[in-house]
């Protein structure tokens, strides 16, 4: 490398199963004026939609080149690979899930053209699904004199203390050529690449900077699981210390430090309740205490902490009883010293319970005990609001496809005149709710159950959501402060975990879905039940339903569905109502349907409106009829664009207040790039958008095809069939097309 010439960097990213994270990830590393930057992605035959998100990248960045293949190799592989397509000076490897902070990739660049280093090792911080973000514990160690001084080879032994993985540090790609190391297959595959980089570095640089967002996934990690693959580890740690070996007398003063971090890693992995299974502990022991013996150095101390200096001589000595019986007795002393306070607090709260609230819980939970009927599925939509939405869809076709499951309705008392003639339902808080909700088998709803319902082993809970997710959903909106004051990320997240199938109605949906709600469930990717409706609607309904709206012959039906704003204490109208349907002009009708937060009061407080313009349609219980009815849509960030594109009728976005919106609850696109049609910013464009007609132009047809072409790919009316033939007939349904 020439002095006077930008180094450049090639930044490795291996992808797998990682489609809700993976936009933030490139989007993190793919910064505009970093030179001589590129970025392989290598789609390690990912099952998701990671591969069309990573070309979508590569089709507008020619720094990015992906290499899709067939078959899944793992991490270790997949590195390697990216490792030989690779032609920068240095290389960085970047685990798909995390990002990259504001200007770390400046930053890297920057150390690594001023210093030059052999390795340039930055900080990370551990970014936890509950949104707590924790910095590296290690972090002192970064501390340096600014460039281009570089951390002294003869301190290295502090950095092995670092965190063995390869994503917070960048090689210089002929250094690590040059030594022949290559990521080990199976788990731990940083281990035998790492280590001894570090070792064998002439030149070692520290950026004092948390440059990566380590993401703790709530599913956790690969190797927080029960896997024999655990058992890899011994192999990685056999390359490390046979390439001490062969680097001679000069890894003396590494041996007794990497001998304790070696066993430190041993016994978290042994240690830890979700990685070795209980069958396997004495056999992972007896490894490790082969491999104790095998790298003893011979003027070994042992650790000046007596716990950890009692494990190490077990090991050594090869006693799994008696290293059992440590780490049972240490955990027993630690919760003693903590449960006495927790058991005071159940005690109290216990106390609290009123008498009426204890019976009802009492009969609950004798019904709990009794069978389940394995023919009983409970739905309900929106809190109890009334009987709509997926549920109800889905509710119709189980009648035909599954006629010997019988659907029982919660229904609240607001709610119980949206109930059709027929349809069994039940009030919530009866003495049968509480049977019913204890023994069922299945249970549909398009939002949680309340806290208290309890999860039974063998009943099936389906989440079908109520709308494709424009906004930011779940762990997202822990980045929105006032869109989520109210709300309990680790409760919502509890009763996530119900979830046995989550219903996704396009690719947006899934990835949303993947990165907010990371729980335990099957994503049925079958495109949106309610929208069945829409896609089957005939002239005939639409007459029928246009007459029982009264909607005069002849006018154009306007449905202005607008959503709720989280930063309003009390709704505000966006527009003069009033005004907008005098310029319009006569032969326009506002269908005006308020949120289900607001009344109709709120959005058309003090103002006034041409008579025989304007219909209260906020009660209606089928927003499915109103669209059929409509000849046009005008919304703001409602997930009703969604459903509405199916139709092929003229959509309107009125977004006065984008930037606030977007400030305060998030978007997870750009609705004004990616539109279904006009976009209005004013109140002016809004009214010339029906006015002048612009909404019926072929403009707005062509943006409306891209969008439904991307939004609507499996609304094809029968998604509702293959919930049911999934969820209740145990059937496979095909992957959808992407």
């Amino acid at each position: 490398m020439s002095s006077n010439t930008s180094v450049s960097l090639s930044i490795v990213v291996p992808v797998h199963k990682v489609q809700g994270y993976l936009r933030q990830c490139l989007e993190s590393l793919l910064v505009p004026d970093v030179p001589n930057l590129e970025l392989i992605a290598v789609d390690d035959a990912s099952p998701d939609g990671c591969g069309a998100i990573l070309d979508e990248f590569a089709g507008r960045d020619p720094r990015v080149r992906v290499k899709h293949l067939t078959e899944n190799v793992g991490l270790g592989e997949a590195r390697n690979i990216g490792l030989d397509m690779a032609e920068g000076d240095y290389v960085w490897f970047v685990d798909s899930d995390d990002y990259a902070t504001d200007g770390a990739v400046r930053a890297i660049h920057r150390r690594l053209d001023q210093t030059r280093p052999d390795v340039l090792m930055f900080d990370y911080a551990r970014s936890y699904w509950n949104g707590r973000l924790h910095r590296n514990i290690a972090n002192h160690l970064f501390r340096e004199p600014p460039p281009p001084e570089v951390f002294r080879p003869e301190e290295r032994q502090s950095v092995l203390e670092l965190m063995m993985t390869a994503w917070n540090r960048a090689f210089r790609r002929e250094f690590l050529l040059r030594h022949g190391l290559r990521f080990g297959g199976g788990y731990y595959e940083d281990i035998n690449v790492t280590y001894p980089l570090l070792m064998a570095a002439e030149k070692i640089s520290m950026l004092d900077r948390v440059c990566v967002i380590y993401r703790q996934r709530r599913r956790g990690a690969i190797t927080k699981t029960f896997s024999d693959k655990h058992f890899d580890v011994f192999a990685q740690y056999d390359r490390v210390f046979a390439f001490m070996d062969a680097m001679g007398p000069r890894a003396d003063q590494f041996r007794p430090l990497m001998y304790n971090r070696t066993l430190w890693h041993l016994m978290v992995i042994l240690d830890r309740r979700d990685r070795v299974r209980p069958s396997d502990r004495e056999r992972f022991f007896r490894e490790m205490s082969a491999l104790a013996r095998r790298y003893k150095p011979a003027d070994y101390r042992p650790p000046d902490d007596p716990l950890v200096a009692k494990k190490h001589r077990l090991i050594e000595k090869g006693d799994y009883g008696g290293y059992r019986r440590l780490v049972f007795w240490f955990k027993v002393r630690r919760k003693l010293r903590v449960k006495g306070g927790e058991y005071r607090r159940k005690a109290a709260r216990r106390l609290r319970r009123s008498v009426k609230t204890r019976i009802k819980s009492l009969y609950y939970r004798v019904q709990l005990r009794m069978p389940l009927d394995e023919n009983l599925a409970m739905y309900a939509a929106y809190w109890y609001r009334g009987y709509s939405c997926n549920p109800a869809a889905i509710y119709e076709a189980a009648k035909e496809l599954a006629p010997g499951v019988r659907g029982v309705w919660v229904v609240g008392p607001d709610g119980l005149g949206s109930v059709p003639e027929g349809v069994d339902h039940v009030l919530p808080g009866t003495p049968r709710y509480y049977r019913l909700m204890a023994r069922a088998k299945y249970f549909v709803n398009n939002v949680n159950w309340p806290n208290q319902i309890v999860k039974r082993r063998g009943q099936v809970h389906l989440m079908t959501q109520h709308g494709t997710p424009l906004k930011r959903m779940g762990l997202d909106q822990m980045d929105y402060p006032v869109s989520s004051a109210d709300l309990d990320i680790g409760a919502l997240i509890k009763r996530s975990d119900r979830w046995d199938f989550l219903l996704s109605s396009n690719p947006l949906s899934t990835e949303a879905w993947d990165r907010g709600f990371p729980c335990r469930y099957q994503m049925l990717e079958i495109g949106y039940p309610r929208n069945d409706r829409l896609v089957k609607a005939t002239e005939d309904e639409r007459a029928r339903l246009r007459a029982e709206l009264g909607l005069p012959e002849g006018r154009t039906a306007i449905l202005y569905a607008p959503t709720h704003r989280d930063y309003q204490a009390r709704y505000t109208p966006m527009f003069d109502i009033g005004r907008f349907l005098s310029e319009v002009g006569p032969d326009y009708v506002l269908l005006l349907r308020a949120h289900y937060y607001y009344k109709l009061k709120d959005l058309i407080r003090d103002m006034a409106w041409p008579a025989d313009q304007l219909i209260d349609v906020s009660g209606h219980p089928r927003v499915e009829d109103l669209a059929i009815a409509s000849d046009a849509l005008l919304t703001d960030y409602s997930s009703i664009m969604f459903d509405y594109a199916n139709l092929d009728r003229p959509i309107v976005l009125y977004v006065n207040d984008l930037q606030t919106y977007q400030n305060t609850r998030g978007l997870n696109f750009d609705i004004t790039s990616i539109s279904p049609g006009v976009v209005a910013t004013t109140e002016a464009e809004l009214i010339d958008a029906f006015a002048s007609r612009t909404a019926w132009s072929d403009t707005a047809a062509k943006a409306r095809s891209e969008f439904r072409a991307r939004f609507c790919p499996w609304d094809d009316g029968h998604a509702a069939e293959r919930a049911v033939r999934r969820v209740f007939l145990g059937e496979q349904v095909p992957n959808p097309p992407r």
